[in-house]
């Protein structure tokens, strides 16, 4: 009796994710657009140029589900949203996936009813000071004033940095990254705090950007990635996919120059990931060539990661942890099968 009924009980849930996760994409597909939570603002991951159109690598993660989902990078409507409002914009249903530099933490993870897909960068929090200092390490910042941006995890770990360190400083707190780069520009600070690429982005906002250094510390992990609610299995696994799929790109040397050359190939990974063979779409609930899309229209992940951020961007990145793990990173992704 009390195997039965854990039978049924496992059933429902099946049942119920998969109503659920079947309204997500019904209600992106019906729109014929993806609303994607983004940041208000920041180079590299989700900014807007000169003619107002979105860019960066997280802006890539939107356009690359909106490819998968609807066959056009471009459907998509970014929504800008500061750390404190992230969260209630994707409980609430405004937006149907946060890809906007968030960090991965046990609390997120379990108390806030969202799921993370995955990591899209990995990163550290790190400090940056102005030049003329002459500051060399985060040990000389005792006493110092240091601007942060309210409701993100780099709260907790520079308190815990400088207990752990015996030191004392003063939060400059800003609701926005903009906010937080003009307050160190003002000299509100002496130091900013960030994750390190958000530094990096956050620097190219100064007049003279040669005037600010990152100092060597690194005093976090922070893995950044997409995030959607609990309770939505279908949409998980696809947004999940979308990113795997760009990474499995890159480990497999196709690329949205190559890839409809690629098309002919008789490697049966590159014919899987393309959709000629295998599972293709079908798991998905997503049309066979959904990978090819993303490839297509956005890229590989090292296609993305370096335009935005890497080598070929003001940022110049390297790549570091977000090398793939046949390159000295630890960027990898479950195969296609």
């Amino acid at each position: 009796m009390k195997k039965l009924s854990f039978i049924v009980v496992a059933v429902f849930l099946m049942i119920s994710a998969s109503l659920a996760a079947a309204s997500t994409l019904e209600e992106v597909q019906k729109r014929g657009e993806l609303q994607c939570g983004v940041s208000t603002g920041l180079p590299g991951f989700s900014a807007t140029d000169e003619k107002g159109n979105w860019k960066g690598l997280d802006v890539d993660g939107c356009k690359a589900i909106a490819a998968a989902v609807l066959g056009d990078a471009g459907k998509v409507k970014y929504i800008p949203l500061n750390a404190k409002e992230r969260f209630t914009a994707l409980q609430s249903g405004e937006i149907d996936v946060l890809v906007r530099g968030t960090t991965w933490t046990l609390t997120r993870d379990t108390s806030l009813g969202l799921n993370f897909a995955g990591v899209n960068y990995y990163d550290g929090q790190g400090f940056m000071v102005s030049k003329k200092l002459g500051v060399k390490s985060a040990k000389e910042l005792d006493g110092a004033a240091i601007c942060i941006q309210a409701g993100t995890t780099s709260e907790l770990n520079l308190a815990d940095y400088f207990t752990q360190n015996k030191m004392k400083y003063e939060p400059v707190v800003f609701d926005s990254h903009d906010q937080t780069i003009k307050g160190f520009e003002a000299g509100r600070c002496d130091v900013l705090t960030s994750d390190q690429s958000q530094l990096y982005g956050l620097r190219t906002h100064l007049p003279n950007p040669a005037d600010a250094v990152l100092l060597p510390e690194i005093i976090s992990k922070e893995p950044l990635g997409p995030v959607v609610r609990q309770g939505d299995d279908g949409w998980f696994n696809i947004v999940r996919w979308s990113f795997f799929a760009m990474v499995n790109a890159e480990d497999l040397g196709v690329t949205s120059k190559n890839i409809d050359t690629l098309k002919k190939t008789d490697n049966p990974n590159i014919r899987r990931l393309l959709g000629l063979e295998g599972i293709k779409g079908k798991s998905l609930g997503l049309a066979d060539d959904w990978a090819y899309q993303i490839i297509k229209q956005v890229g590989n992940y090292s296609e993305t990661f370096e335009r935005n951020v890497g080598m070929d961007s003001p940022l110049k990145i390297k790549r570091g942890l977000n090398a793939l793990w046949s390159k000295g990173g630890i960027q990898y992704a479950p195969p296609m099968r």
